[in-house]
């Protein structure tokens, strides 16, 4: 059974629904959810329903704007990844809330430095 890797980009829309789209065979599908997990099981019914693709052979490949990925990974405190992206911890708040929406610069500073945090993280070593 071949895996089908397929980029799903989620968006929180204002009343902190999650939006998700995907492309397949160029077709734009969206579905809107409360959750990651539900968003994840209705795109793979539609993925199934339109394209005739086994959903347990679907692995999808998130991009998140700031307000979900903050939503999922809610653990993170916005302050200590602001500080690690050298900006406002205000001005992060404002783009998680969806006040404002960063530029295209600014959304990679953040993503830099969360994948810096991670990077940092998977060289711990836990002793007991």
């Amino acid at each position: 059974m071949e895996i089908v890797k397929i980029p799903l980009t989620i968006e929180r829309g204002d009343s902190k629904e999650l939006w998700g789209r995907m492309e397949y065979n160029e077709n734009l599908i969206v579905e809107q959810a409360e959750s990651i997990s539900e968003l994840e099981q209705k795109m793979k019914n539609l993925l199934w329903e339109f394209e005739e693709v086994e959903p347990n052979t679907v692995q999808f490949e998130y991009q998140f704007d700031i307000s979900a990925l903050f939503q999922k990974f809610d653990f993170l405190k916005i302050s200590n990844v602001a500080e690690h992206a050298g900006m406002n911890p205000g001005l992060l708040r404002q783009y998680v809330s969806g006040a404002k929406n960063p530029s295209v610069d600014q959304a990679k500073k953040i993503e830099n430095a969360l994948h810096e945090l991670a990077s940092e993280l998977q060289k711990a070593i836990i002793i007991a």
